[in-house]
């Protein structure tokens, strides 16, 4: 890595690290954050051990002068970058993940993207990895940045035989060397329209997963996407996935995990992990948490945590998972989607839709007319309206937090917001 002067955008968990991965390569190294409360003391202590300017507060043209290159959070729009980088020679936008790849020794990489079941497959993909004898990191937009891997390994850690990326569109937009030995993408619908310009670059900046690729690699995509991959290019072996019956003794729920399961085996396959142990291990795979994750059943009444159910896609696939009456949560920060076209779906499995925070108009105009609503400020107080003493709910009904929005109206994440339902229920039902 040849890099005189780096800029990092963020203090997050990946600009920590893209940060340290930068300084140890001898590269001068600015961070900026706007929100000075989240430099912690131990971070701060070691920035200024290594040379690492802090700047804090709103960005300026000034911050990124001389820059060979910018590493963006995952949260921060290139764009809005672009309008603070000087005319000529503007330095590089690379993401983290982009950085760290390129210090990889031969490691083989399998990337998996997509609007819903991003964690799940990837997290399935590292299960049948394991499962066959192989040593695998699992990172990306799954928790753990690429780059802390690379310290790791340098530092005398084993490397990994596979690295299995979780990819987000924030962070394949900025990729530009990029190459996974196995591109998987297994759906796209209307996500992040609150950040990308419109759904041509939401799917341009999914489609860099694949823009590298030769014939000597994988693409594995859902069938529906074919004509896409068609209008991309796709130079790569391309292998095309649906739901699958080998998988009859999940514990996920859902088709779409069956789906999932399929895409991630295809994926380990082209990797030389043979059928029936990636079934094995498909078939012990716990849920993950805060996705279709069972926090209770009493009375006949079952509650489900499907936080991370952040766009309408997401709820198209929680409602399908389920051949009962749901009772469901929605709201947050609305980013866009179809709610129009999910009003079959809502109309046949939902006997009750509780609103609470941010959106309630959206809604109540898209499914107000179809079936009973109620509105609460908080969740709290739309999940006791539904289950607490007098509720609602009644034995045969799934309580269904899926809320088709991000978090961020009320909660610092879907993490957040998913462990306050399981506190609340666990209120309810003491």
């Amino acid at each position: 890595m040849s890099i005189d002067f780096a800029v990092v955008v963020g203090a997050g968990v990946s600009g920590q690290a893209a940060a340290r991965l930068l300084a140890r390569s001898g590269a001068r190294v600015r961070l900026l954050e706007k929100n000075a409360g989240r430099i912690t003391a131990a971070f701060a202590d070691w920035a200024a051990q290594n040379g690492v300017e802090i700047r804090c507060g709103e960005h300026a043209p000034a911050d990124f002068a001389g820059a060979d290159v910018v590493i963006p959070s995952p949260g921060a729009a290139a764009s809005a970058i672009r309008k603070l980088l000087p005319q000529t020679a503007a330095p590089e936008i690379m993401a983290e993940t982009e950085l760290a790849w390129r210090e990889l020794h031969g490691e083989r990489v399998i990337g998996i993207t997509g609007t819903s079941g991003k964690t799940t497959t990837t997290s399935l993909c590292s299960a049948m990895l394991q499962a066959a004898g192989l040593r695998v990191f699992t990172g990306g937009n799954i928790g753990t940045p690429l780059s802390e891997y690379i310290l790791a390994r340098d530092a005398g850690q084993p490397a990994a035989d596979v690295v299995v990326l979780e990819l987000s569109s924030f962070q394949l937009q900025t990729c530009s060397l990029l190459r996974p030995d196995v591109g998987v993408l297994l759906n796209i619908s209307e996500n992040h329209l609150d950040y990308h310009a419109d759904m041509q670059e939401y799917i341009g900046a999914k489609m860099h997963l694949f823009a590298r690729q030769t014939s000597k690699d994988t693409a594995i995509l859902h069938e529906g996407l074919q004509s896409l991959a068609e209008t991309y290019h796709l130079a790569a072996r391309r292998i095309y996935f649906d739901t699958s019956d080998r998988f009859g003794h999940m514990r996920l729920l859902g088709e779409h995990n069956k789906a999932n399961a399929e895409a991630a085996l295809l994926a380990c396959q082209a990797l030389g992990v043979d059928e029936a142990t990636a079934i094995r291990a498909a078939e012990a795979f716990e849920p993950l948490e805060h996705r279709l994750e069972r926090v209770a059943e009493r009375d006949g009444v079952l509650f489900v945590n499907d936080s991370k159910a952040t766009t309408v896609e997401a709820l198209r696939v929680a409602l399908n998972a389920f051949d009962r009456p749901i009772l469901l949560l929605a709201g947050g920060k609305f980013k866009g989607g179809d709610l129009e076209g999910l009003r079959p779906l809502i109309q046949q499995k939902t006997r009750h839709l509780a609103l609470f925070g941010a959106s309630r108009q959206i809604f109540e105009k898209a499914w107000g007319d179809l079936v009973p609503v109620s509105y609460d400020t908080t969740l709290e107080e739309a999940l006791q309206r539904l289950a607490g003493a007098g509720g609602i709910a009644r034995p045969g009904d799934v309580v269904l937090l899926a809320p088709a929005t991000s978090s961020f109206d009320q909660y610092t994440d879907y993490l957040h917001r998913g462990r306050d339902f399981k506190r609340i229920v666990k209120e309810i039902l003491a």
